[in-house]
């Protein structure tokens, strides 16, 4: 443990990607306190011989007992679940936090079950970090580098209340931006620069299965193109079911915005209008790379 941090145990619920990561993370910035895992057996097994974790328990009450900080780190329907399990066992002093995709039913659970006490007992998050590989398997201690780590703090937190200090210093030592969101403002900016995009890979690795199942090999003439618009459509049901069945609404608005710039496009292949949207896509890329440029000055 670095003489600075106030966290002696740390208890990850869910070592998969993001959870094992996570951990080798925190090893890796210096962190020497103790670091639950909690999983299933064959999980557990996997974690500790990689050496992610230093101890195994697979009852999250148990795993959780000792702990000064609780990270959920499971698809988003069991957070919720998780946070109405373990909210009345925690001890008192500990930080409970997330890493879930979607926000607002994970907030809305955990003002509900903690009350007046939430602003000091729950901070919920989400690491903008990860593969379309999941698993144990393909934890990585630099997951997290330059990536942004959303915080959705409940209405009476601030960057000083209890705990939340120094978990973002926690967080900034494995090189992440940190940036602050309600949790609604959260919810459709990530269907937008997320969930959008899955849906959209999903889509159109689908539809090419059924155009050429007969005669696939010809798909790898697409090339770099084609792989990056497909390679997150290997991404895990699993993980996006609770994503859609949470943010459902945000997610079918940008749908239908997006369904209706398709269709303004499909209607004017042969008109000086696809240019027109051409050149409004292009405004995107100049944008980013001004805002690399800034960031490099």
């Amino acid at each position: 443990m670095t003489r600075s941090s106030p966290f002696r145990q740390i208890t990850i619920i869910g070592t998969g990607l993001i959870g094992g990561s996570l951990a080798l993370a925190l090893k890796k910035s210096g962190f020497r306190g103790k670091i639950v895992g909690c999983d299933g057996s064959l999980v557990l097994e996997k974690a500790k011989r990689r050496r992610t974790i230093d101890v195994a328990i697979s009852d999250p009450l148990k795993a959780c007992s000792k702990s000064d900080l609780v990270v959920l780190a499971t698809p988003v329907g069991g957070i919720i679940e998780l946070i109405e399990k373990l909210a009345p066992h925690l001890p008192s002093s500990a930080l409970l936090t997330d890493v879930g995709s979607t926000k607002s039913e994970v907030m809305s659970t955990a003002e509900r079950v903690f009350g007046t006490d939430v602003s000091r007992r729950f901070l919920g998050g989400h690491p903008m970090a990860g593969k379309e590989n999941s698993g144990i398997e393909f934890a990585d201690a630099e997951l997290f580098r330059d990536a942004v780590w959303f915080l959705t703090p409940s209405p009476k937190q601030t960057p000083k209340t209890a705990g939340v200090a120094e978990f973002s210093a926690l967080l900034k030592k494995l090189g992440t931006t940190i940036i602050a969101l309600d949790s609604a403002e959260h919810d459709r900016l990530c269907a937008w620069i997320s969930h959008v995009p899955q849906m959209v890979s999903t889509a159109l690795a689908a539809t090419l299965v059924e155009e050429y199942s007969d005669n696939s090999a010809l798909l790898e003439a697409g090339g770099r193109a084609l792989r990056e618009m497909t390679r997150i459509s290997a991404s895990p049901y699993s993980m996006w079911r609770d994503i859609a069945i949470t943010n459902k609404q945000q997610i079918a608005e940008a749908l239908l915005k997006l369904e209706q710039e398709l269709a303004h496009i499909r209607e004017n292949l042969d008109t000086r209008q696809l240019e027109e949207e051409f050149d409004r896509a292009h405004k995107l890329n100049r944008r980013s790379k001004r805002t690399q440029l800034r960031s490099r000055g």
